[in-house]
């Protein structure tokens, strides 16, 4: 079997420039095909080149269909709206759709789950080491502290993040929620703002702040009476994300068709 060709969407970006790096350094994997937008000035230009690692010989293009149908795996941190484009196409071609886009609606959802029935798809809102065993014990912690321990989830990005609360500080919700569990959704609390009352019981919070250039800071606090846990992760280079996807790809390569996570790409999950 030869190198896996990836196709890293939104390749002039921070994050897919810094894709491509990572493609280029990792044995067993190699760069076939490179996406912009269509109005993208990067058009044209040689991806490599653009990334700050040379010459590669590959030329970032708009034509999604043409580069998904000569590749072997997607990487794409994009947008919903790209992402669910892809997701159609990846599915088509049977190829590995590596996905850490975040700010997804419940539609989107269902729409990435309909095409993990014809391809492999490896979702997360981050797909660093750290992240993912920080989500196993928060998960640990949540189940047991019980619910006499308050639990807030506090992230900070950078200024020109759109979404929130971000995707890592919704996977760290979501494992708390099954630590409790409880459905997330139902036990979420996003705002606080003016006379708010005492603080619902068995509530999941929320907090968002941006500024600068942060690449992604998270803590979750278990407060309880006379005592508090704190658990935290900070991201210091992007680069921890582009590894953990294109580890994810190589992963994905020949396994059944299937929504999967970060957890069971490191072995993390209970059926890995």
């Amino acid at each position: 079997m030869g190198d896996m060709r990836l196709v890293v969407a939104g390749a002039a970006g921070r994050m897919g420039r810094v894709l491509v790096q990572i493609v280029q350094q990792t044995p067993g994997a190699m760069l076939s095909g490179a996406l912009a937008r269509a109005d993208s000035p990067a058009i044209g230009q040689d991806a490599g080149v653009l990334a700050g690692c040379g010459e590669i010989g590959v030329k970032i293009s708009a034509d999604p269909l043409r580069a998904i149908a000569d590749c072997d795996g997607v990487l794409d941190f994009t947008s919903p709206t790209s992402t669910m484009a892809l997701a159609t196409l990846a599915a088509q071609a049977r190829v590995v759709h590596v996905i850490g886009t975040t700010g997804f609606l419940p539609a989107h959802l269902e729409g990435l789950a309909a095409a993990a029935r014809h391809a492999v798809i490896v979702r997360s809102g981050n797909m660093s080491l750290g992240v993912n065993l920080l989500a196993a014990l928060v998960e640990k912690a949540a189940r047991t502290l019980g619910p006499e321990f308050d639990i807030e989830i506090v992230e900070m990005h950078h200024r020109a993040k759109v979404d929130a609360p971000s995707g890592t500080a919704l996977l760290l919700g979501e494992a708390a929620a099954r630590g409790r569990n409880i459905d997330l959704a139902s036990h979420s609390l996003r705002a606080r703002d003016g006379h708010t009352g005492p603080r619902q019981e068995g509530a999941i919070g929320f907090a968002s702040l941006r500024g600068g250039g942060v690449i992604g800071e998270h803590r979750v606090y278990f407060a309880g009476a006379g005592e508090r846990l704190e658990l935290a992760h900070v991201a210091e280079d992007r680069s921890i994300f582009a590894r953990g996807a294109v580890k994810a790809a190589l992963w994905g390569r020949d396994r059944k068709s299937g929504l999967y996570v970060m957890a069971d790409v490191l072995g993390l999950s209970e059926h890995s």
